[in-house]
């Protein structure tokens, strides 16, 4: 792996095109190869514990510095997002707003009036598409047994609404899923289709796919399967505050605040809890707030677009994790402490 990434601090530029991102070597963008390396090390000694890397790409300056991927995977091959896709329908809904299709404080039910159950109790009249957005509509646990019929929105909206929505953070894929039905419903396409004119061909992002539900809308909190460099562009473009090649794709006030803090997960955490945990920071806009002032969207078993504001810095990850915290502790180990206050520094013999 190690060789790998040193062909590509050297190569990549080579075969660069204009739907890539540009590339550059660590010192020419602050970064200390040196860190890279031993982050490589302690990535192959902990796979014996758990944590299978696929690959990692990242960013400093707008530029990727390091990238590479662990066999068999490739830079080509679209990789299983899990709940990373939750950050993206949520961009749908932030696009959808700006062109005036709803409200972030429009009720939920009012999207369905041909699926909302017979009697309506409060909580669930109250709730609004923040609340989903935050993970905060009121439930007690995720209803999931929506997937055991033909008709998810339904079957959602007759799930009971314990808590007053706004209230209680409750991590719920189902209500994504709604998300992306009320995407639908507003204009008639699935959100990957929504999403191709507006964020993804200015990006430079074709070939993806999305899981379905039986009525064809995009499942929203999972499914999307894209690759390494299409992640790295949406979490660059939100490091951008929406802006890309001059042109403002995503309006700065969507990317303000859908990376803002919203929720707390537990009110009742301790700082030291807070401080050795990646998910006591805040919870946002279907992204997680982090240690070191960063945010990122976030799927199951280590897929990670992280973006960093106080370094100009973007970190991608794929992988398979049993202990998503471990593979995160090797980041802010080694690969945070990469990041120089320095614009540039004297190339090491790692890139030479």
């Amino acid at each position: 792996m190690k060789k790998l990434l040193i062909v590509l601090f050297l190569g990549a530029s080579l075969h660069a095109q204009d739907i890539r991102l540009p590339r550059s070597t660590p010192e020419q963008e602050g970064v200390r190869s040196e860190n890279i390396m031993r982050f490589l090390d302690a990535a192959e000694a902990a796979a014996d514990n758990g944590i299978q890397f696929h690959s990692l790409m990242m960013l400093r300056h707008g530029k990727v510095v390091a990238e590479g991927w662990w066999y068999p995977y490739r830079e080509d091959l679209k990789h299983t997002m899990y709940s990373v896709s939750k950050s993206f329908t949520a961009t749908a809904i932030g696009f959808a707003v700006a062109e005036g299709r709803l409200t972030l404080d429009d009720q939920v039910v009012s999207f369905f009036p041909d699926k909302k159950p017979d009697t309506i109790d409060e909580n669930l009249a109250a709730m609004r598409v923040k609340d989903l957005l935050s993970m905060s509509g009121g439930y007690d646990k995720e209803p999931f047994e929506m997937a055991l019929t033909d008709d998810w929105v339904k079957a959602f909206l007759e799930a009971p609404v314990t808590h007053p929505p706004g209230t209680h953070f409750l991590y719920n894929s189902p209500g994504t899923f709604m998300l992306s039905a009320i995407v639908t419903k507003l204009t008639g396409q699935t959100v990957l289709e929504y999403l191709q004119p507006r964020l993804f061909d200015p990006l430079g992002i074709h070939g993806l796919d999305w899981e379905t539900s039986p009525h064809g809308i995009n499942t929203g909190g999972w499914g999307l399967r894209q690759r390494t460099e299409d992640m790295a562009k949406f979490g660059q473009l939100f490091l951008q505050k929406g802006q890309w090649k001059g042109q403002q794709v995503l309006p700065i006030g969507w990317v303000e605040t859908a990376s803002s803090r919203k929720i707390w997960q537990n009110p009742d955490a301790t700082q030291a809890q807070m401080d050795s945990s990646d998910w006591l920071q805040g919870y946002c806009y279907q992204m997680w707030r982090g240690r070191h002032e960063s945010y990122r969207g976030d799927g199951a078993m280590g897929q990670y677009i992280i973006v960093l504001p106080e370094k100009d810095a973007v970190i991608i990850t794929t992988a398979e994790v049993s202990d998503m915290q471990k593979e995160f502790n090797l980041i802010w180990k080694y690969l945070w402490p990469a990041i120089s206050d320095r614009d540039q520094m004297p190339e090491s013999p790692t890139t030479r």
